[in-house]
């Protein structure tokens, strides 16, 4: 970018030179040494993704010949290579101090609704999120994100971050041995008080709250390991038998072989009403997480213009694609940008320098793999009650004194969690917003878009669960 660098403003200019006139440090008013800093900052609040989502992965994803412990170590190898390469692209693409991975809620989706509920094979699952990175780079590549946000009501768009909270609390409760599934109430309160992994996880919870509410950086993944460390503690010490808090395997291997490359089997088994749906919710969620992450971390960098857009959003919009595309072609779910990406801008992280330092640490936490796959499964999952009630806190930006925007937002917060299902979720506040809107005699509010989107998923509820696709799954 050509730009002088004075001694006095940046003590690093002698060995950082390149890095300063390639990423713009002048220009942005920053330095190596905070770039770095930021990007270790955003890499620490983050990382509990490589633990996380092989966790979530490995309960959908089962290879035959290869324990669950070597399922969750090659999928920790994914993830960290999806991350990386994503991360990269935003750095050396869109200079953004942006870090992405595999989202929560969305590998969720994908175990539990696609491959769980759905019953469709994770190699279809994955070839979703592939077709959903190659739409999401079409549409970017085009200039049609306006459109895109035009088409889906704001009601939903803004009640999705809740909804996707309440569905990842749930899956982290009851992993952790908290609530449970009863036939009286449909959901109770486990007897925790007889369940060793409940009252470990319970102190791990709380502990993981009280380090998040001080704002220490990596408190999350200070919880899972303390968890993790305190189930082992009780085994070592003789509280409980052995097996109880701790992974019957450890076995590792870095062998993705198996899961990548996958989604081309995945290809040729696709079942078009089902598949629609499950590459039309990845992409809606990645690409609505994507924008409000980026409009809200670049509100906090001081990005936006003075109409409240992000210049060149394309790029970073690229950079979360080429991550999903990437992601579904190794094995893993789709990718977004993450939050968390905040707490390095608040260090003072400006450009794509910082990207790039959260990358390269990703890809050096691959000599960490053998710990990862030594992370007890309730342990990993306080990560998700930690994000799905921090999550809570997108709620306020609905405005509840309209009628109009209470249904859908609504509809779309609680069916989430009540049907296991964040498509379904989002299914249902599509279809009420244009039938509300019409009802309160505001249908200029509604475009044709609204009622063709609304059509097509009363169509698909009704063939979903009508048993026309009963043997097609």
């Amino acid at each position: 970018m050509g730009i002088e660098e004075t001694s006095d403003s940046h003590s690093d200019s002698g060995n950082s030179g390149a890095l300063a006139e390639y990423f713009g440090f002048s220009e942005h008013g920053t330095d190596l040494r905070t770039e770095i800093l930021a990007g270790l900052t955003t890499f620490l609040t983050m990382s509990y993704i490589v633990v996380v989502n092989p966790q979530i992965l490995a309960q959908a994803i089962q290879l035959q010949g290869y324990s669950t412990s070597q399922t969750t170590s090659m999928l920790a190898v994914v993830t960290i290579i999806a991350a990386a390469v994503a991360t990269l692209t935003m750095a050396l693409y869109a200079n953004r101090p942006f870090a992405q991975a595999p989202g929560l809620g969305l590998n969720a989706f994908f175990a539990f609704t696609v491959v769980g509920s759905m019953g469709i094979s994770w190699q279809t699952a994955l070839a979703a999120v592939f077709v959903e990175g190659i739409v999401f780079i079409a549409l970017t590549a085009v200039g049609a994100r306006e459109y895109v946000i035009r088409i889906f009501p704001e009601p939903v768009k803004l009640a999705v971050g809740t909804g996707i909270g309440l569905f990842l609390a749930i899956i982290g409760l009851e992993a952790m041995g908290i609530i449970t599934g009863d036939a009286g109430t449909i959901v109770a309160l486990a007897q925790v008080g007889q369940s060793p992994v409940a009252i470990v996880s319970i102190v791990g919870l709380f502990v993981t709250f009280a380090l998040y509410a001080r704002g220490i950086p990596g408190s999350i993944v200070l919880g899972i390991v303390l968890t993790s460390a305190l189930g082992y503690g009780a085994e070592w010490f003789g509280l409980v038998p052995g097996g109880t808090l701790t992974p019957s395997s450890t076995q590792v291997t870095y062998n993705i072989a198996p899961v990548a490359g996958a989604f081309l089997e995945g290809l040729g088994d696709v079942e078009a009403f089902s598949f629609a749906l499950v590459v039309f919710t990845f992409f809606f969620v990645d690409f609505f997480d994507t924008a409000g992450t980026l409009t809200g971390v670049s509100q906090i960098a001081g990005f936006l213009d003075e109409n409240g857009n992000l210049p060149d959003i394309d790029k970073p919009l690229m950079a979360d694609a080429i991550g999903t595309t990437v992601g579904g072609m190794l094995g893993t779910s789709t990718v977004t940008t993450y939050i968390e990406s905040a707490s390095g801008v608040e260090e003072g992280g400006r450009t794509g320098m910082t990207a790039l330092t959260v990358a390269l640490l990703f890809l050096l936490s691959l000599a960490f793999i053998p710990i990862a796959a030594a992370i007890p499964l309730y342990a990993s999952h306080i990560a998700l009650v930690v994000i799905g009630v921090v999550m809570f806190q997108n709620v306020v930006d609905i405005d509840w004194s309209d009628i109009t925007n209470v249904i859908p937002a609504g509809m779309t917060i609680l069916i989430m969690p009540f049907a296991f299902s964040i498509a379904y979720g989002i299914a249902a506040g599509i279809v009420s917003y244009p039938i509300v809107k019409l009802a309160a005699g505001e249908v200029e509010d509604t475009r044709p878009g609204h009622w063709v989107l609304a059509a097509a998923f009363v169509v698909y509820f009704f063939v979903r669960t009508s048993g026309l696709l009963q043997g097609n799954l």
